[in-house]
């Protein structure tokens, strides 16, 4: 707190109370008794002169306190003489916040305010008065003033305080709408009732024009509403000293958990409005519109032009304004007008354009003059909307992804019989036979079929991915040649990367099919010709970045735009190009997965994946990667063979093969053989087991399928590791790696295999284990 000179000593004396100046009184009285009737010589005479020390101390105490009290009393007339005639309620309060002095207006509309404090005369306005003036009082007190705008049942008021030396402060208490100045302060019959609810359904306050409604003052809404649940929106019944009484329930949201609920007269069918005075409507916070029989627009309040926007305006079509209604709302206003519709709320979009809103509306009938009319009560549901559609987005997520991975496993199986055994051929010819050719083409369009699968299980994010370290100059490089072939001649491809770009860690062949789902929509939007920029470069995160309900965390990126000047993406469309099987092609031009498949495939990666889009100028897809500390060199990509490469293994290994599916259970013997393996084979977990109950048989390595029926692979080998510790073990899968999870750490001396793989890739996996 800010002090002037001079006032340090009057602020310690003010802290001296009269108890304690008692005490010093006494003090001084028993040291000269004492010396005086005691002790004799210089010892006497010392006490003596701190006993009169003492007196003058606490005679000069007394004086400055008194003069501080008079000096206290000047300033707080002096101050209650410049408030007397201010229009808003006015007090000086003591410390203790005690009423001191009130002018006029305070009288006037806080009633008798003499032998009060500050905390009963606010009650009825406020909820909880007294830590609202504590807080205020304590930063007074620090800072000198302060002041804040405060929601009461009678409108929006502005309380600020000041303190008055030390131990005075002057309180001032002004309207800050015109609800709380029309109603003085003390309730107004034109002001709707109103009850201000919080997160447990605990009545906060009532203004005075419900407390009036209901006769009383109420701490529950299961004290006032007969119902269970209060719906807004609807006509329920209000319980009031004087028996039930129907209200039409408005809800609009106060803030921290708050609610605000007006009663709003109730427009029952064949009920009159008399005088319907809009104008009372104007500042209620809402939404509502009067509505013609034919659906057009009679009247509406300032809230339902903010909701609804430009296109709101007396004489416009409800139809105009909304939609999404799945019938005409010409039938739908019919049927509320005939009574066959008992307050039932339907959702609508609104039809802004600048962005996407919903609105739930419930119709109400009256009459005025004898003349049917709507009241339409409106409720913004865009964040309901949001959620919903989130949680259905999550839902079909969930449901493809399931059937990603049932799909998946079974083509996997069917693929690994037939590249296997097409390994198995062509182990047999060499490339001078007619039929190697053949071969070949069955062992390729095997591997694409293989790719596809891979990209089904791409929307669940469950594919198994293989990461490098990767530089994007270097990847790109690479596409480049395959790029330029995909846009044609009509679309120039140009690229452009920072001169210092980092390395990342991502899968190459996945990050490539990436970019060109993203490079062939962009020549589809350009059926004319055009640009595609593809732009590298390194972005540094001061802080974490929220967008499109994603946050991304603050740190070192890779960025890679990829952005065209096509045809773009209508607003309303942009939230779900992500979508599968969503697409903004003409049919059979599309199907609608390939930014589904991106999505996974950078989501899984760690990255993220934005679009910004607007209609006729353009569409940009940028895509975040964290930068990978570098401390090895660059990982190289392995070049596929093209046909497999016949390795000699060494002999003498036994393998347990447990397979359910009978071609790749065949293949797989087989091609174990060749190497020189000796081979048991089991169709299943139980038969494996009863296998191992031969003491005088020794394994060396199990390779087991991991979904079997009856027992899985994990659960299997588990119980058979308990009677051979030593075993080293592959596990094969059609599911994703990420499906055996945790059930593999914990089995010690295992690998997995994912399916479909080719002789050389088993083979090689098993000769790994056993050496």
């Amino acid at each position: 707190m800010h002090r002037k000179k001079g006032t340090w000593l009057t602020e310690r004396v003010v802290l001296v109370t009269p108890q304690h100046l008692g005490v010093v009184c006494v003090l001084a009285s028993v040291l000269g008794v004492f010396s005086w009737g005691v002790l004799d010589g210089p010892a006497r005479l010392a006490l003596g002169a701190a006993s009169v020390s003492l007196v003058c101390v606490c005679a000069a105490m007394v004086m400055l306190r008194v003069g501080h009290q008079m000096a206290q009393e000047r300033s707080h007339h002096s101050v209650a003489h410049f408030v007397t005639n201010d229009s808003a309620p006015s007090f000086i309060t003591r410390q203790d916040g005690q009423i001191a002095f009130a002018n006029p207006a305070a009288d006037h509309i806080f009633g008798v305010t003499k032998d009060r404090t500050m905390a009963s005369v606010l009650a009825d306005r406020l909820g909880n008065p007294g830590s609202v003036l504590f807080r205020l009082q304590s930063r007074a007190e620090t800072s000198g003033a302060a002041r804040e705008e405060i929601v009461t049942n009678s409108g929006q008021i502005l309380l600020a305080v000041h303190a008055i030396g030390t131990e005075g402060f002057a309180w001032r208490v002004e309207p800050q709408n015109a609800q709380a100045a029309t109603a003085g302060m003390t309730g107004d019959t034109r002001i709707l009732p109103m009850l201000m609810v919080g997160r447990s359904g605990a009545i906060l306050s009532m203004n005075h024009a419900a407390r009036q409604f209901v006769g009383m003052r109420s701490k529950s809404l299961d004290d006032i509403f007969t119902e269970q649940v209060v719906v807004p929106g609807t006509v329920m019944q209000v319980a009031t000293t004087t028996g039930s009484k129907p209200a039409l329930i408005a809800q609009t949201d106060a803030g921290a958990g708050r609610s605000a609920l007006y009663f709003l007269p109730p427009p029952a069918t064949g009920e009159v409005l008399p005088n319907p005075d809009w104008q009372v409507f104007q500042d209620m916070p809402i939404p509502m519109i009067k509505i013609a029989p034919d659906g057009t627009v009679q009247s509406f309040n300032k809230r339902a032009s903010k909701l609804i926007g430009v296109v709101l305006e007396e004489g416009a079509h409800l139809s105009a304004l909304m939609e999404g209604l799945g019938r005409s709302i010409s039938d739908w206003l019919e049927d509320t007008l005939a009574g066959r519709l008992v307050q039932k709320s339907e959702f609508l979009r609104l039809t802004r354009g600048d962005r996407e809103a919903f609105v739930q509306v419930t119709l109400n009938r009256v009459e005025e003059d004898g003349t049917p009319a709507l009241i339409a009560v409106l409720h913004d549901a865009t964040e309901l909307k949001s959620l919903e559609a989130q949680f259905v987005q999550s839902q079909k997520m969930q449901a493809i992804g399931q059937l990603a991975g049932g799909v998946a496993h079974d083509f996997n199986n069917l693929l690994t019989a037939i590249s296997g055994h097409c390994d198995l051929l062509l182990l047999r010819h060499d490339q001078g036979d007619s039929d190697y050719s053949d071969l070949i083409q069955i062992n390729q369009n095997a591997n694409r079929a293989a790719a596809l699968v891979g990209q089904l299980l791409a929307f669940s994010r469950k594919q198994t991915l293989r990461p490098e370290t990767l530089d994007m100059r270097d990847t790109l490089a690479d596409l480049t040649h395959l790029l330029n072939r995909l846009v044609g001649e009509k679309v120039t491809l140009t690229l452009s990367h920072d001169p210092v770009l980092q390395p990342i860690r991502a899968d190459k062949r996945q990050l490539e099919q990436v970019l060109m789902n993203l490079v062939v929509n962009a020549r589809d939007a350009m059926p004319t010709g055009g640009e595609i920029r593809i732009v590298t470069e390194c972005t540094h995160l001061s802080g974490p970045m929220s967008r499109d309900q994603v946050t991304v965390p603050a740190g070192e990126y890779v960025t890679i735009k990829v952005s065209d000047d096509g045809v773009g993406i209508a607003s309303d469309k942009l939230q779900k190009v992500f979508e599968p099987f969503f697409t903004t092609k003409r049919t059979g031009e599309g199907t609608g997965l390939g930014l589904s498949t991106a999505y996974g495939i950078i989501k899984q990666t760690g990255g993220y994946i934005f679009v910004d889009s607007r209609e006729g100028v353009g569409t940009c897809f940028t895509l975040y990667f964290p930068v990978l500390v570098q401390t090895d060199k660059i990982e190289k990509p392995k070049m596929e063979e093209a046909s497999p490469v016949v390795q000699t293994a060494p002999k003498g290994g036994v393998i347990l093969l447990v397979e359910d599916e009978a071609p790749v259970r065949a293949f797989a013997s087989r091609a174990l053989r060749l190497r020189g393996y000796i081979v048991l084979e089991a169709e299943n977990a139980e038969a494996a087991l009863e296998t191992l109950k031969d003491q005088d048989l020794k394994i060396d390595v199990f390779v087991t399928d991991v979904v079997m029926p009856g027992l899985d692979g994990p659960s299997w080998v588990r119980e058979a590791l308990k009677m051979r510790p030593g075993v080293r073990v592959v596990f094969v899968s059609g599911y994703a790696e990420d499906s055996l999870g945790e059930a593999q750490k914990k089995i010690p001396n295992s690998v997995f295999l994912p399916k479909p793989f080719s002789l050389n890739d088993l083979t090689e996996t098993v000769n790994k284990q056993l050496h």
